[in-house]
């Protein structure tokens, strides 16, 4: 993502990125061990992206857009919360069951309304007040934030700053641990996939 970007360039850059890892666990049906890989992908980024959304964005909307943006990041940390907890429960399941599959449909049915709506309301209305170097500004931050996020859902964790960002980053180290015993998606499967998109 290029340095000149706005706020919805890279949030939509995100959503996108979630549902190419969705489909690309779809299309691996049949195969437990890609399933698994696609799905932590996808928790990852999720992840990743609902913090920096708490972080950088939602604390924008409630300072610039008055009563409506207060609504509307209480609203958007509701449904966070929801699909943290519903990611949460995802853990404890074996990816490619009909349990997993139920639950991950479940889930990316709610982010899609949840993007959406970020996307036609809560977006258009902050970014005029922004303006264009606001907007790149809080680009460049959300894109910052997430490389300090956590990579799991952590459901019981607060999702406002500053605790939001304290939690974040105790959290990080014990995230990085399970990283490493996780399957996440190969080069090569993610070069087969980004084909597969073209």
């Amino acid at each position: 993502m290029s340095s000149k970007n706005t706020l919805t360039d890279a949030i939509k850059e995100d959503h996108q990125e979630m549902y190419e890892y969705y489909d690309n666990y779809k299309k691996a049906a049949g195969d437990s061990d890609a399933q698994a890989r696609w799905a932590r992908q996808l928790t990852w980024e999720i992840a990743r992206h609902a913090v920096g959304e708490e972080i950088v964005v939602y604390p924008l909307m409630e300072k610039h857009m008055g009563h409506e943006g207060i609504k509307l990041a209480n609203q958007d940390r509701e449904d966070h919360q929801q699909v943290k907890e519903q990611l949460y429960q995802l853990e404890s399941l074996t990816a490619g069951t009909n349990d997993y599959d139920a639950l991950m449909t479940r889930i990316m049915a709610h982010l899609r309304q949840h993007n959406d709506s970020e996307e036609t309301q809560d977006l258009p209305q902050l970014e005029p007040i922004l303006g264009q170097e606001g907007s790149q500004q809080a680009a460049a931050s959300f894109t910052r934030t997430k490389k300090f996020a956590p990579t799991r859902p952590h459901p019981s964790a607060p999702n406002k700053p500053p605790a939001e960002t304290l939690v974040g980053f105790l959290a990080l180290p014990i995230d990085k641990l399970k990283d490493m015993f996780s399957k996440f998606p190969t080069e090569e499967m993610k070069k087969v996939a980004e084909q597969d998109q073209k």
